[in-house]
């Protein structure tokens, strides 16, 4: 492909997956209004967050062997039309019915470009050097873009209505679109990618159903009776699916691929790297509005080292694979983010060390997650490009909902063990039960008990706060070894 056309089709691609990941977390800054103005209950509340996620795990295998059948450019134009319409949905939309609706639509739009994205990169670059920075630039999209999100909708919240957070998406959509049909090169099938609808079905419900449960276990009342009905059905679904594909003469998804040390480590690095990522996205973010009593844009904000230092760390990584190697990067990219959480660890509430340790977790998000997709693509066959990178996104989504729920589920199991209620107060309310609790408590206090409440559940906060960097450092640790271990086996 001509040098300025491959480097268009890296901007059109990254744009695309810019639009996905910032609409992962852009609606956190929005819930608030919308749900307000729509009216909505508490359990449509929390379809109109979940309903994304989980119909883009769902989706994303059937979507990779889709783009390998028919080539990545179909699916990947495709998906843009999908998700424009659905962006118009979501920002008219009357009741939260139709805001779900719009959400379950946004997500299929987006599982449809996700895995194209990565293969089309993969198609459109062939020299090695050139196709890791490329990938580089791919991962700081993925791994960076997503905290830019709640800056974009406290921007947007300041001037415009709720809507305008998804209504942003489409003249982005129409240019992508555009550009994507002059520019992206027409990749051929290459003999058939096999699909089977029912490997398909069984995957999609699996995931799903696994994702379920996650989120289910992480909420503050948990139906451990739906937890674990959706585990059950999750696993069972996903055993199916592998069973039909070991057997299968034409597998969808070859799973010999994962025999290769390469392949397996780097997807396991995704899953933890994004863990850590989504579920300390989520504990600074509380953190800084709910002790330190910041704004949704100003939480944003002070968030803003992690993902600079991601955006810059990816394509850096992506010079370095070539001449260092992914055996050596993603310890490295690990370590990375080790280092910045226990250096915040150490002293949480000093500002250049936090804006230090941010850093430290940017660079390592970025190398990691740039790392493990260049090793998924370079030891998957081209012919199955597309269902490789489905595996990689899949692994993102699983980690980041893991890390939510673990990460989420300790800030509130420490803080309800630490809290402790001030003598001189007869009545402490819902305090113990959580910070966001305490603090409407202390509103309808008097003075004197609102300030005692306050310091009570910022203490106990600040207790869970380092318990889930701990918790973040152990999981860190796990992830190197079980790397480490499977890189001294030979490929």
């Amino acid at each position: 492909m001509d040098s300025g056309n491959r480097w268009l089709v890296l901007a059109v691609v990254s744009s695309a997956l810019l639009l996905i990941v910032i609409d992962m977390t852009v609606l956190y800054t929005a819930l608030p209004r919308l749900t307000a103005e729509l009216d909505a209950t508490p359990s449509e509340k929390l379809w109109i967050v979940n309903a994304y996620a989980l119909t883009v795990a769902g989706l994303l295998p059937a979507s990779g062997a889709l783009g390998d059948r028919f080539g990545p450019r179909v699916m990947f134009l495709g998906g843009l039309l999908v998700f424009g319409a659905a962006s118009l949905l979501a920002a008219f939309a009357p009741t939260p019915e139709v805001l779900i609706a719009g959400r379950v639509a946004l997500a299929i739009g987006a599982a449809m470009m996700m895995p194209a994205t990565l293969a089309i990169i993969r198609h459109t670059f062939e020299d090695d050097a050139e196709r890791n920075f490329a990938i580089g630039v791919w991962a700081a999209v993925a791994s960076g873009g997503a905290a830019f999100g709640p800056i974009l909708g406290g921007i947007l919240l300041e001037f415009f209505w709720w809507g305008s957070v998804f209504l942003i998406n489409v003249p982005i959509v129409l240019i992508a679109f555009v550009a994507g049909l002059l520019i992206v090169g027409k990749q051929a099938s290459e003999g058939g990618h096999p699909f089977s609808l029912s490997a398909s079905v069984q995957i999609m419900v699996g995931l799903v159903a696994t994702t379920l449960a996650i989120k289910e276990f992480g909420k503050p009342v948990p139906s451990f009776a739906v937890a674990i009905i959706a585990a059950s059905v999750g696993v069972g679904f996903i055993a199916l699916f592998i069973r039909g594909q070991r057997r299968a003469t034409h597998p969808m998804l070859d799973l010999r691929v994962f025999a290769n040390p390469a392949f397996s480590s780097a997807v396991i690095a995704a899953l933890f790297a994004a863990a850590c990522l989504m579920g300390l996205s989520l504990a600074m973010t509380q953190r800084f509005q709910l002790v330190m009593g910041l704004s949704p844009l100003q939480a944003g904000i002070q968030l803003l080292p992690l993902p600079l230092a991601s955006f810059a760390a990816g394509p850096l990584t992506g010079r370095l694979i070539t001449r260092i190697g992914d055996r050596i990067l993603l310890p490295v990219g690990m370590g990375a983010i080790a280092l910045g959480l226990g250096l915040h660890l150490v002293s949480i509430s000093s500002l250049p060390i936090q804006i230090l340790a941010l850093t430290l977790v940017g660079i390592g998000v970025g190398m990691t997650m740039t790392t493990a997709s260049a090793s998924i693509m370079h030891n998957a066959p081209r012919e199955s490009a597309s269902t490789a990178a489905s595996v990689e996104e899949v692994s993102y989504e699983l980690g980041g909902a893991i890390g939510v729920t673990v990460f989420g589920s300790i800030l509130a199991a420490v803080y309800a063990r630490s809290y402790e209620a001030p003598s001189s107060l007869a009545d402490v309310g819902p305090s113990a039960l959580g910070i966001d609790q305490a603090l409407q408590h202390a509103e309808a206090a008097g003075a004197a008990a609102s300030a005692q409440l306050l310091d009570a559940a910022n203490a106990a906060f600040e207790t869970s706060f380092i318990a889930v960097l701990g918790v973040a450092l152990g999981l860190l640790a796990v992830g190197l070894a079980l790397i480490v271990r499977m890189n001294r086996r030979p490929a």
